[in-house]
């Protein structure tokens, strides 16, 4: 007899759920179709997203709101995540206003195609003699909007520079909307950074300058090593958003099945 067999059978199916539930608080179709499927599968998936939770560093109401950032990020939408961490947040203590500032601290994703493409443009640019070969100085203006952003953001980083040159009312526009939840929002700062790295460094994004940047900021502002652990623990279950999907879809296809058989 195998291992795996062994511990199967040694774990039945509705102490899997309930061990689940009585951890995370929750319960699901997909993770029934899952349970369902394999029992074995199951008790493992409950192992690798249950490590953050059973470590407690991370507040129940801090983890789902990480949880929510990894899953309404523009590169993954996973509205059955989105769905979940957002009512689990509720439960938790969150409020309306907090949820809604983790959605606009993640809806900064976008800016990474200016911070990524903007130096390539200005390069290409430069090369075929669109632009001067030595950059202009900043205007008056520039300069104030670049202090603006250091204001409300508290640092500064050279990826931004390439955006404030090329499309400075871009920039502009930018600094309003990220800068919104520092000026008006209700989360710790290091919480906010939590959300930023939550998803620059999730699998479908994996933005290293940012990644790095928040990492440092998170520092600045208190986090320890072991709460930004914990952030990068949650972000490391995005694959297992897939086997959910997965598994409720074969459910669905066998219950047509079986359907389709009975009425032949």
């Amino acid at each position: 007899m195998t291992t795996n067999t062994v511990s199967a059978q040694a774990i039945s199916p509705t102490q899997l759920r309930e061990d689940f539930e009585r951890l995370h608080g929750r319960w699901d179709e997909r993770l029934q179709a899952l349970l369902e499927l394999n029992p074995r599968m199951f008790e493992i998936h409950a192992g690798l997203v249950g490590v953050s939770n059973r470590q407690g560093v991370l507040s129940e109401k801090i983890g789902h709101l990480v949880h929510l950032a990894v899953a309404a990020a523009a590169t993954h939408l996973y509205g059955p995540g989105t769905e979940g961490h957002i009512r689990g947040a509720l439960r938790a203590g969150a409020t309306e206003q907090e949820i809604a500032e983790v959605l606009q601290l993640t809806g900064t994703l976008g800016i990474h195609a200016h911070n990524v493409g903007g130096p390539i443009l200005e390069k290409v640019l430069r090369e075929t003699g669109n632009l001067p070969q030595t950059p202009e100085p900043l205007t008056e203006h520039q300069h104030r909007l670049k202090a603006s952003f250091e204001a409300r953001r508290g640092f500064w980083h050279e990826d931004f520079e390439q955006l404030l040159r090329l499309d400075p009312d871009l920039f502009e526009a930018y600094c309003e909307y990220s800068g919104l939840p520092w000026t008006e929002g209700e989360l710790e700062p290091k919480v906010r950074e939590f959300i930023y790295i939550a998803f620059d460094v999730a699998a479908t994004h994996l933005h290293r300058p940012g990644i790095e940047q928040h990492f440092r900021n998170a520092l600045r502002h208190g986090a320890t090593a072991q709460e930004l652990l914990a952030v990068l623990q949650i972000a490391s279950t995005l694959g297992t958003h897939g086997v959910l999907e997965g598994a409720l879809t074969m459910a669905r296809v066998r219950a047509h099945e079986s359907e389709t058989a009975e009425q032949e």
